[in-house]
């Protein structure tokens, strides 16, 4: 989203958080249980999706349950000027989450994930062999004390009706 748009109210909120906490309730269900027109429910979800707020409803999954039980993390520097062609070659990597573009010490943040060590050394192997890569530093995750989270800023905007 970007830094001059709309901030959200505490409507649109409590809506997402029933989404969140119930992805599959329709319109109609939302309606009813915010308390609100089904009418206005639909223009706050057609206004949250154009604005790209809301970007769908995937189902939450558990890596390690596909087999996924190693997530690591890299630091990449990469050769000046070749951004966009490392991250399109990184997305080709099935076991790469996300990258992010980064300052500091590297220059993109990678989040993958891997069956064992041995496949996280594959994985490692391949993104070292991305066109554009000159190092790596890689930290294995231990343990994960805060998932990814919106939640907390949601329920902090939805206080603000009360």
């Amino acid at each position: 989203m970007a830094a001059n748009a709309e901030a959200l109210d505490a409507l649109d909120a409590r809506l997402l958080l029933l989404l969140s906490d119930e992805p599959r309730l329709g319109v109609l269900e939302c309606s009813r249980r915010l308390g609100v027109a089904r009418g206005t429910v639909q223009a706050r979800m057609d206004r949250l999706v154009q604005r790209g707020v809301l970007l769908g409803f995937p189902p939450e999954l558990d890596l390690a349950a596909m087999g996924y039980g190693l997530t690591a993390f890299a630091v990449l520097e990469i050769a000046q000027g070749h951004r966009a062609l490392v991250a399109e070659q990184l997305a080709a990597i099935d076991e790469v989450c996300e990258v992010h573009a980064t300052t500091g010490q590297g220059d993109l943040f990678v989040r993958m994930v891997a069956r064992s060590n041995a496949d996280l050394q594959r994985v490692i192997d391949e993104i070292v062999g991305v066109t554009g890569v000159r190092r790596t530093s890689t930290s294995i995750a231990l343990s994960t004390p805060v998932a990814p989270r919106v939640r907390p800023l949601l329920e902090r905007l939805a206080k603000t009706a009360e």
